[in-house]
């Protein structure tokens, strides 16, 4: 594999690029089913840090977030719900590192 080539990263933005293409859904909308779809297959902090950004573009809030986990709950189960909770508090503070150190430079 050459160096510096991200196939995986690459597929991944082809792949939602693919999808945003083909949806009819408002971003708001998009945003909040991908939420609850990241909830629902336990996905790592790395797939929640990379929805928080597009979330607060299109007005998501913490409130709005916590309100998808408690509807999702039921279908997804507590431990799931539980851990959703911590990896997107976990993205949230990474997002937050990084912006700062945005600033910085």
């Amino acid at each position: 594999m050459a160096r510096g080539t991200t196939p995986v990263l690459d597929a991944a933005a082809e792949i939602n690029a693919v999808s945003l293409a083909r949806t009819e859904l408002d971003p708001r909308t998009l945003m909040i089913a991908r939420i609850a779809a990241l909830a629902a297959v336990d996905a790592p902090v790395a797939s929640y840090l990379l929805h928080v950004g597009p979330a607060a573009e299109v007005g998501l809030t913490v409130d709005d977030v916590q309100d998808v986990l408690v509807a999702v709950a039921p279908i997804v189960g507590t431990p799931r719900l539980m851990s959703s909770a911590r990896k997107i508090a976990e993205a949230l503070d990474l997002a937050i590192e990084l912006g700062s150190e945005d600033d910085t430079q």
